[in-house]
């Protein structure tokens, strides 16, 4: 299959179709809780300060997460109060398992075009 090639006509043409949109928001089913979530795509630095964390203490995850999520809203003290949470990121750990933290972090980097967001040519004639 041929790829389009993207020109300044269809950057003209379809301004909307191609600019960056900044809330871009999601919703992900977490079967173990039988419910879904909502979340928003992170800013740049919001990614870049994850994965800095992420290389330092594992942490970044849980940072990204935390702040990803906007339904429920995991930032209410009210929530962290009922789960006894020490620190305010500490409520993610407490809802969500290890692995479902990794792939909702993976999502919302995604929407932010950190993940499989492009590829090479040369690989798509292969």
């Amino acid at each position: 299959m041929t790829k389009k090639k993207l020109t300044l006509q269809d950057l003209f043409q379809e301004k909307e179709k191609y600019e960056v949109k900044e809330d871009v928001k999601e919703e992900l089913f977490i079967p173990r809780i039988d419910a879904s979530i909502t979340i928003q795509k992170p800013e740049r630095s919001l990614c870049i300060e994850s994965v800095q964390m992420g290389r330092n203490d594992e942490d970044g995850d849980v940072f990204l997460v935390y702040n990803a999520v906007v339904a429920p809203d995991l930032k209410d003290k009210d929530l962290q109060k009922a789960f006894g949470c020490k620190e305010p990121t500490d409520i993610v750990s407490k809802i969500f398992e290890a692995g479902e933290i990794v792939s909702i972090a993976q999502v919302a980097l995604d929407l932010a075009g950190y993940g499989d967001s492009v590829s090479r040519m040369k690989d798509l004639k292969n």
